[in-house]
C-alpha cells in the first residue's frame, strides 16, 4: 500500500467516525456550546467539515493570502445538508492526496499559514487527521455535558 493510500484510509475511517458522532446531535442541540468563547455543536462540525477546502490549497501549495470560504454566509440547515454541501469539497482533497508520490509525501515542505512553520507533507497530513480527531474528541465531551447518548465510534 502506498503512503498516500495509507493516509487517506486514516482519513477515512476518522470522518466516518466524526460522522457518527454528528449524525446523534438532535437539532435542538446545534447551537448549544459549553461557553461563551466556544464553538457551538453546529459551528464545530462546520469547522471540521471546511477545512478540507483550506487544507487542499495549503497542500497544493496555493495562496491563503485572500482565502474565502464557501461556507461564507451560509445558514446552518442540518448536519445532512453540511455533509452535502462539504462533499464535493472532500473528494477533491482526498484527490489531492491520493495523486502524491511517496517521494513527494516525504520530500515535499509545505509552510502553515497559521504559524509559517514549515512541515513535511507526508507529517503535515498526518496532522491534519490529527486535527479532525481532537475535534471528535471535544464533540464527545459536548454530547456527554448536553446528556446526549454517544454514538458508539470503537466499532
Amino acid at each position: 500500500m502506498t503512503q498516500s493510500k495509507l493516509i487517506i484510509s486514516n482519513f477515512t475511517e476518522i470522518r466516518r467516525r466524526s460522522i457518527k458522532l454528528w449524525k446523534g446531535l438532535p437539532q435542538s442541540h446545534y447551537h448549544w456550546k459549553p461557553d461563551e468563547k466556544a464553538m457551538t455543536a453546529i459551528e464545530m462540525i462546520r469547522h471540521v467539515l471546511e477545512a478540507d477546502y483550506g487544507w487542499n490549497i495549503i497542500i497544493n501549495n496555493g495562496s491563503m493570502a485572500n482565502y474565502q470560504t464557501p461556507w461564507k454566509n451560509r445558514p446552518f440547515i442540518s448536519v445532512t445538508d453540511e455533509l452535502e454541501f462539504a462533499e464535493p469539497y472532500r473528494n477533491t482533497f482526498l484527490e489531492s492526496v491520493r495523486r502524491f508520490s511517496d517521494k513527494e509525501l516525504t520530500e515535499t515542505e509545505i509552510i502553515h499559514p497559521g504559524n509559517g512553520e514549515k512541515k513535511i507533507l507526508g507529517k503535515y497530513l498526518l496532522r491534519i487527521g490529527y486535527h479532525e480527531s481532537v475535534h471528535a474528541g471535544q464533540f464527545l465531551s459536548y454530547l456527554r455535558t448536553m446528556k446526549i447518548d454517544r454514538p458508539e465510534i470503537w466499532d
